[in-house]
């Protein structure tokens, strides 16, 4: 089962540390930050990748898509907001979405949609770990700042988790 992850995009420069440096800037670029930094992670990890920025009052009556260096960019129409472009999204996919936000609306309406949530600063740390791993220096370099390497050890007690939260699990790892 191939993996679609569908990505709220101003969250996740938002939230995070490296790209907000750029958004506070230019809103255009901390878009490029985040969208090549995706396109360094598919090289590596070769799933499909869909960023849903708001569009918000665009010149544009309709939505508008672009394709660049691989990354899907989706821009929401007038008067739609992204949050409701990546909800429709996630139903229309259902289990092959992967949802990264860290709005509760977004991910409570990926969930009903039986669709996988992560959010954005855990993803974050995924793109890092794969930026690291393709010698991308700058980028890792921003983290290490922070204080956050990444590791594989593991924290706290065994317990079964839910089927769906075990589900969600797989398709996270697959990232």
């Amino acid at each position: 089962m191939s993996l679609h992850i569908i990505i709220d995009g101003y969250n996740l420069i938002r939230q995070s540390s490296y790209f907000s440096t750029f958004d506070i800037q230019d809103i255009q670029m901390g878009r490029e930050a985040l969208i090549d930094a995706l396109a360094c992670y598919k090289r590596l990890k070769r799933h499909r990748i869909t960023v849903v920025f708001d569009g918000g009052n665009a010149s544009w009556p309709s939505s508008r898509s672009e394709q660049h260096q691989g990354i899907e960019i989706q821009y929401s129409r007038q008067g739609q907001t992204a949050d409701e472009v990546i909800t429709k999204f996630a139903a229309r996919l259902r289990e092959k979405a992967l949802v990264v936000s860290s709005d509760r609306e977004v991910i409570e309406a990926a969930t009903r949609s039986c669709a996988a949530t992560i959010d954005s600063n855990s993803f974050e740390h995924k793109i890092t770990a794969a930026a690291q791993v393709a010698g991308v220096e700058d980028f890792v370099e921003s983290f290490d700042a922070d204080g956050w390497k990444p590791t594989t050890k593991k924290k706290g007690p065994r317990r079964r988790l839910s089927k769906r939260a075990r589900r969600n699990r797989s398709k996270i790892a697959k990232l």
